[in-house]
């Protein structure tokens, strides 16, 4: 396994190389941030977002963040797909529930810039990121 992981990884172009890299610590990031979330506030640690399916999101969160690390991790085609679904539903849930800050205070919609501009990364290269692991799956 470990062998055939490091054929897979070789077999990659230095750029899909680097871009797995930036999706594994973003996605590592996230899963470390919310398990934070969850040992500080428990079960509910989200429950100022007023909406019941955000809250069960947010901590479904702590299981989708690391398996889609893996896939990618992996070099599985599944696993950019994956990403990029994950991250346009957290990017989406994150300015759904803080559009009442969009009124309140719209300095503070600042913060979601750092997921936001990873989730256009992780989308816009998800298709490219796709096709070098089916390269890759091809050539082993």
């Amino acid at each position: 396994m470990r062998l055939e992981l490091r054929e897979r990884w070789g077999g990659q172009p230095l750029w899909a190389r680097r871009v797995r890299a930036v999706y594994l610590i973003g996605f590592l990031e996230g899963f470390c941030s919310h398990v934070l979330d969850l040992v500080r506030g428990g079960i509910h640690a989200y429950a100022s977002f007023p909406q019941v399916p955000l809250q069960v999101f947010f901590v479904s969160l702590v299981v989708l963040d690391p398996l889609a690390a893996v896939l990618v991790g992996l070099v599985r085609r599944e696993g950019s797909w994956l990403a990029a679904t994950v991250m346009v539903m957290d990017v989406s849930a994150n300015w759904w529930g803080n559009r009442h800050w969009l009124q309140d205070d719209p300095a503070k919609l600042f913060w979601l810039a750092p997921i936001t501009l990873f989730a256009l990364f992780v989308v816009a290269l998800s298709l490219p990121l796709r096709r070098a692991a089916a390269g890759a799956a091809g050539t082993l």
